[in-house]
Order: structure tokens, then sequence, then C-alpha cells
């Protein structure tokens, strides 16, 4: 079946675009993505890539050297189109579709009997449909599946990914995948396509289920980690050591706590639950609950981060500006993606509240993102220039190369650990350290001071 699949093209060249896009090409595949930023376009056509991403650019370079893969800003006809644009939510929580709207109807003019559409994009429950309704508009010589009927011109189907960045070129492949079609025919010609890479088991169900089984999963991990940022809070008020708490309760065989952070970022966990709550207000009360808990950690942060400060100046006393570093700016640790990240808002907050100096060292990206660029206290730097010329160090994002910071090169500053980077009485590395200064506003000696979970 997989013959009828000469041609693909993928609308949104993105973190997940264009690995999908590669994938369909390392497989022999005549594939166009399809992106609106001429900058991306050109970049993918000379082999290189905009994101940074495990085995991605090699595996570009040689589909494009092979012309199995090549980008454009204008959509062609093709045998299958994959929708993979953002959906992120308004001001009010409430879902945008406009850029699965927009690719949809870029599609539409192009499409032509036996073609399938798939739409990757997290999405509210009924986008599936949607679009079909949308595309049936634009193209009423082509008849579209709907509920009750599967005699359809042009198969739809959803098919969200599941994958971990930093590991997207793997889990591509080897994850199983929920295939959801409008039709049981959908789903299985969808099936044929994703099967032509997937090593994973592909999972047929209607698209409805397969859009709530996206936000489900991303829900499931939001409400987890609520709880630990909660329980954090909850340990910082009564002086316990949260790290050590959940390292001790995890011993439990059926206890498996997460790591709490300065909130949650990332285009899944901190948006696809809003979906959920704005298709069932009052029901998702939990799943609201929740994303209030992980929106309002970054607040708690800065909290924590001005304490730090008004101590450090009652005891300096001489008018001393301190210089605050940040250390990471992703929504997790090891990769680039900055969306939705909390270690962002924090510093942007921390720059309108203080006009101390704020140093921000993130070794994934070459320069400062927009909203942080104009900024006149904040600049992007070095590790070896942030430990050289700070006082209070913020840990945001749990990089490799910040757990490895020996803790005497932190001796008399004060640290305030958002992310458990460092364990209590030594750094990742082994540099020892007094277990005594680890607790929670201990300045003793020459160690530093850690305050917050």
């Amino acid at each position: 079946m997989g013959n009828e699949f000469r041609k693909i093209a993928v609308v949104g060249l993105g973190y997940i675009g264009l690995p999908t896009a590669t994938m369909f090409a390392g497989n022999g595949l005549e594939v166009v993505g399809i992106d609106t930023n001429l900058g991306i376009v050109n970049k993918v056509n000379e082999g290189k890539v905009h994101i940074i991403e495990p085995d991605l650019e090699d595996r570009v370079a040689e589909a494009v050297k092979s012309r199995k893969l090549r980008a454009s800003t204008t959509v062609e006809e093709s045998d299958a189109f994959i929708i993979a644009v953002p959906t992120p939510f308004k001001g009010d929580h409430k879902p945008d579709v406009s850029y699965v709207d927009a690719a949809a109807s870029s599609i539409a003019p192009v499409l032509k009997r036996g073609d399938l559409v798939v739409l990757q994009s997290t999405s509210p429950v009924g986008t599936t449909l949607h679009i079909a309704e949308l595309m049936s508009k634009l193209r009423p010589d082509l008849k579209f599946p709907s509920l009750g009927d599967d005699v359809a011109d042009v198969h739809l189907a959803y098919c969200p990914e599941r994958v971990l960045p930093g590991k997207t070129m793997y889990e591509l492949v080897h994850n199983d995948r929920v295939i959801g079609g409008v039709h049981d025919c959908c789903s299985q010609k969808a099936k044929a396509l994703y099967k032509l890479f997937v090593a994973g088991e592909c999972l047929e169900t209607d698209s409805k289920t397969a859009e709530m089984a996206k936000l489900t999963e991303n829900s499931y991990r939001d409400v987890n980690i609520a709880f630990a940022n909660e329980l954090s809070i909850i340990c910082d008020k009564l002086g316990i050591d949260v790290w050590e708490l959940i390292r001790l309760a995890n011993h439990h065989p059926r206890v498996n706590i997460l790591k709490p952070g300065p909130g949650v970022g990332g285009h899944c966990i901190a948006v696809d639950p809003w979906f959920i709550v704005d298709s069932a207000p009052q029901e998702a009360r939990l799943i609201s609950t929740a994303r209030r808990i992980n929106d309002s950690k970054p607040e708690w942060v800065l909290d924590k981060i001005d304490e730090a400060l008004k101590k450090l100046k009652a005891k300096d006393g001489n008018g001393k500006q301190s210089v605050v570093v940040c250390l990471g700016l992703s929504f997790k640790a090891n990769i680039d993606d900055l969306r939705e990240s909390p270690a962002v808002e924090i510093v942007e907050l921390l720059a309108s509240r203080h006009s101390c100096d704020i140093v921000v060292v993130e070794p994934h990206v070459e320069s400062l993102p927009s909203r942080l660029g104009k900024v006149s206290n904040v600049r992007l730097s070095s590790l070896s220039d942030a430990l050289r010329v700070g006082d209070i160090f913020v840990g945001l994002v749990d990089h490799d190369v910040f757990k490895n910071i020996p803790l005497n090169n932190l001796a008399g500053k004060t640290v305030v650990d958002a992310k458990g980077i460092w364990p209590t009485g030594k750094s990742a590395s082994g540099a020892e350290g007094a277990d005594s200064a680890m607790a929670a506003g201990n300045s003793a000696g020459r160690s530093p001071s850690r305050t917050g979970h």
C-alpha cells in the first residue's frame, strides 16, 4: 500500500515538521517541506537546520543531497499532506487554531481524489472534523469524510507526535503512534503512511479520541508536575529539603514523584491542558487547578530572588549593586527550545522589578530572545564570565554543564536552586561542600547560601 505515496508535503518545518519530513525522505519518498518563513526554507534547501536536535542536521543534509527533500513557501500537489503547525492559546487560554486553518486552506486548492490529509498539530477535540468541513467548503467538487458517511474522495486523520526533545529522531521511529481517522478507511490509509518509517505500534481509533489522547498525555504530566511543585512550596515553608524528601518517598514501590521546578514550559505540557479546560470548563477542575499551580511557580521563584537580593543589600550596606546570574532559558535541559519557558518569564519579570545587572547563561542559544534582547540590564554571557562576576546564582534549567559546576566555584555566593541542580552537599561532578551550608537560607562560612526548592 506504501506505493500509493510517492510524494509527501509537510506543512510547517518546526520541531516536529522538519524531523517528520526528514524521516519520510530518508525512506525514499519525495518530500516537500512547506513553511511561510523564507529563512527556514532557504536554510533547509542548503541542507542546514534552524533547530538543535541530535542527528537531525546530518539527516537533513543527506536527504537534501539525495534530492529527496526540499523546501518551499508554496504548497504543491502531493499524495499525502501532513499539517505540523503551531497551535498556541490566546491570552484568555482559548485555543488558537488559526495556523491549522491557514494550512488547511493552503492545501485545499491542490487536493485531488485519493489524497490523504493528516493533522499532527496538538489540537482541541474536534479540530480534524473542523478542517474537513473547512476544506469541503473550499473544494465542493471533492467529497470529504464526515461522521456517518465513510465514502470520500479525500481521507482525513489525526496522528499526534509523542516525542521527547533531544531524542526526537529515535522516538519518531520507535514510539507507538495513535492514528485517528474520521472513519476506519481514513485510519487505515494514515496507518499505511506512517508504517513507512514507524517501527512502533500504530493504534487505530477515531479522530476525536486521538485528539483527546494527546491532550490527556500532556495533562497527566502537568498534574503530576503540579503535585511536585506544590510539594516544594510546602517543604520550603516547613524547612524540609524537598529533593531529599522526594528521593526517600520514591523508594516506595508504587510512588514516583516528579521533580519540581520553576514552572512548566514547552509547547505541549504548558498549553495542552487548557484545550481540555476550554472544552469542558466545569468538569476539568483538577486539570485547571494544576495549570494554575504550575503557572504561579515563576512568581514564587521571583520572591525567593527578591529575598536573596534584600539580604545581600542588608549585608553589604554600601549600596553595591548585586549581579544576578540566571542559569538557563530553555524549557527543559540540554535543548534550545524556549517556547513557553518559565525561565524566560522569570528573567523578564526580574528585570522589570530590579535595576541590578542580570547575567544569563544559556549555552544552547547564540542570542537572547527578542523579549529579553532589548532589556538594558540583561545580557547573555559565558558560564566562566558569570562565575567570575555573579553574586546570586539562580538555577532555572538543569543543563548538564550546570550540574558539573564544582561547589567551590560558588563559594561565598547565594544560590537559589529551582531545579535541584546541585544535590545536597556536593555538585554532580563530585566537588565536596559543607552539608550544613546547603540548607535553605544558611550562609555559613565560605560555602554557598542556598534558598528555595
